[in-house]
């Protein structure tokens, strides 16, 4: 019960092993670790570490943590409200320190959101270190506790390599301008500690900023890759997909208006394939958008032989009818894909009379070469054979083009196999 009662509403029909929202006939579960991760997340986002304010409620968060390290300057307000020193002292000292902390917020405050020019920061840093060391010089011990504020500063603004020395060397004036103030032997070593330890506090809250912004910076860099990488396999797709089948479509269009004069017939079962190939052409943009199209050898062989077929051109294909036993999908996929962008290239552009596709192995690769004895490449690659070089890497394979023995043109597709075993491809050549 105490398990049930920890996840659910006290509904026995809420239980962590079934829906994570809802059962049927239940009520919504609840979900206190989301509850308590979105929680952090909207803090994270309240707090905006690294980054400038964005409304007044990060504001008031940020004034908040570094207001609470205010309370160490009770002692210096406490000694001007004792009424020790004469009118025109006092009034000077709370001016001082007035200014003291306003530059030393808009140090802090600035800088771990929108980091400063080095000018301002050079600025601002020694205005605060003359004021500390003036004022407590002039007003007594009870203000040497504006070094240890110093050295904060040095921690929060400085880069690592600066205020490593930075913080030893204010500590070290601490003490000297300490020895100066008669009476304040025993709260300078009181100091020297949180002088330290504040300081090079800072300095890790300081390169967690930086980090933070480093890594803001990294996921935005990331999510537009991603969003890049998205398109062009969507481009890609899209390409491989209607660049084939419509001209399909186109050949079967030109052979129907040929054969509709005399051979009605005919002409009405190529009027049948183009509705078919175009339906089938839009389920597979629709796979393709939705990021799950994976073509298979054996169907994209059985495509290749009707394309080819289509546009008057004779087919040699040695058949990948069986499943390689060695070959993993994404290598498959890539390898169909390589068939049909050839075959479609074959068809489209080469002006061939005859095309001849293998598939065999080289070592720990599986290979597919298709050529043709057209007129060959006439100039650079299009957009087809860079997409498909890309899906061929993105399978750990590789893609070759060139000249073929007896001219024409020959693409040689190779991915890795997952063992080195031998299968013999039956062949079967196409009319």
């Amino acid at each position: 019960m105490a398990d049930r009662a920890e996840w659910t509403d006290g509904d026995p029909e809420c239980r962590p092993d079934g829906d994570p929202e809802r059962r049927p006939g239940g009520r919504r579960r609840l979900t206190w670790w989301a509850d308590a991760m979105a929680y952090d997340e909207e803090n994270d986002r309240v707090a905006a570490i690294g980054q400038p304010p964005e409304n007044r409620k990060q504001v008031l968060v940020k004034l908040m943590w570094i207001g609470i390290w205010m309370g160490y300057m009770g002692a210096p307000v406490s000694d001007l409200a004792d009424g020790h020193h004469t009118a025109l002292a006092t009034v000077c000292g709370g001016l001082g320190l007035l200014v003291f902390v306003t530059v030393y917020l808009g140090l802090v405050f600035r800088h771990t959101g929108r980091a400063l020019s080095r000018t301002a920061v050079l600025g601002a840093l020694g205005m605060i270190c003359a004021l500390a060391a003036v004022l407590t010089l002039t007003m007594g011990d009870d203000w040497l506790v504006l070094s240890v504020y110093v050295s904060v500063a040095f921690g929060a603004v400085l880069p690592l390599r600066l205020s490593s020395w930075a913080i030893p060397l204010n500590t070290a004036f601490m003490v000297g301008i300490g020895v100066l103030v008669r009476g304040s032997h025993g709260l300078v070593s009181a100091l020297v500690i949180p002088s330290l330890l504040g300081g090079f506090a800072m300095s890790a809250v300081g390169q967690m900023v930086r980090t933070t912004r480093a890594l803001r910076a990294a996921r935005a860099t990331v999510a537009q890759l991603a969003a890049n990488e998205e398109r062009l396999r969507l481009a890609r797709d899209l390409h491989d997909l209607l660049g084939h089948s419509l001209s399909l479509i186109t050949l079967k269009s030109e052979l129907a208006g040929r054969m509709l004069p005399d051979k009605p017939e005919q002409a009405a079962r190529q009027v049948a394939d183009i509705e078919r190939v175009s339906r089938q052409a839009l389920v597979d943009v629709r796979e393709a958008v939705s990021g799950f199209r994976r073509p298979t050898l054996e169907a994209e062989v059985a495509g290749a032989r009707t394309a080819l077929a289509a546009g008057g051109i004779a087919a040699d294909l040695s058949r990948a009818g069986i499943h390689h036993p060695d070959l993993p999908p994404d290598q498959e996929g890539a390898l169909a894909w390589a068939l049909r962008e050839a075959v479609t290239n074959v068809v489209r552009h080469s002006g061939a009379r005859r095309c001849s596709a293998t598939l065999d192995e080289t070592g720990d690769e599986l290979r597919l070469t298709v050529s043709d004895d057209g007129r060959g490449a006439t100039g650079p690659h299009g957009n087809g054979l860079t997409g498909l070089a890309e899906r061929l890497q993105l399978a750990d394979g590789r893609l070759e083009t060139g000249p073929g023995e007896r001219g024409g043109f020959t693409l040689r597709a190779l991915v890795p196999l997952s063992r080195g075993a031998h299968v013999e491809l039956p062949s079967q050549a196409a009319p």
